[in-house]
């Protein structure tokens, strides 16, 4: 398993290819939760790259089902508070770890913000849900921790029931089908475009580096894409 700690990731070039942000407000295809919501909106900000793959995605599950995006685009601060505070936390809870493993064991669940997915507007946490909104048993609840959940926000966890395994699986076969590649710690968690998934797919440079929202690009959504 390759952690975002990993020194791999780091090394990985850092380019952006000036691509767009999409705002999912306005994209209806793509049904977007409230939970993450942040008064500037950031939360629901892609690169429109991601947007293409997340209906590709759509369209390649199984009739009824639809996508539910809860956070795309996630700013710098934000990225180094949660950071920070799980860190924080898990210090509390293990006093006795080194601080390397201390830092190996928060990137199991937060990125260091480096390297951040979510900051590049190329990473999006989603889960499953059917045509009425009613969100399917995926196993753990979106941003479960490793701690709170035995692991059970792992991707590949066995020790999750079979309808929720199936509908991991289902998620697996259409955003990786569509080429985003998983964050094999948190199965909500998908990304393309990032270091995370050049390292993984052996892309020779991103394609997103890290970006300010405010001065990022929007381009308005047609009517059909």
């Amino acid at each position: 398993m390759i952690l975002l700690s990993d020194p791999r990731v780091a090394a990985v070039p850092s380019a952006d290819d000036g691509e767009e942000f999409v705002d999912l407000r306005e994209l209806p295809e793509l049904r977007l939760d409230g939970r993450a919501a942040d008064p500037a909106g950031a939360y629901a900000r892609l690169r429109a790259g991601v947007v293409d793959r997340l209906l590709a995605a759509q369209r390649a599950l199984p009739g009824g089902l639809r996508l539910l995006v809860v956070e795309g685009y996630r700013p710098y601060q934000a990225q180094l508070a949660i950071f920070t505070g799980y860190r924080d936390e898990l210090r509390r809870r293990h006093p006795d770890w080194s601080p390397q493993r201390l830092h190996r064991e928060t990137t199991k669940f937060v990125s260091p913000v480096e390297v951040a997915p979510h900051s590049t507007g190329g990473a999006v946490d989603l889960t499953l849900c059917t045509d009425d909104g009613v969100e399917l048993d995926l196993g753990t609840a979106i941003d479960a921790t490793p701690e709170d959940s035995a692991d059970a926000c792992f991707t590949d966890a066995p020790a999750i029931g079979g309808t929720a395994r199936r509908h991991r699986q289902i998620m697996v076969d259409a955003l990786g089908g569509a080429g985003m590649v998983n964050y094999p710690t948190e199965w909500w968690h998908w990304s393309y475009g990032d270091r995370y998934w050049a390292l993984i797919t052996g892309a020779p440079r991103t394609r997103y580096g890290p970006v300010d929202l405010a001065a990022a690009r929007s381009i308005p959504v047609p009517a059909e894409r």
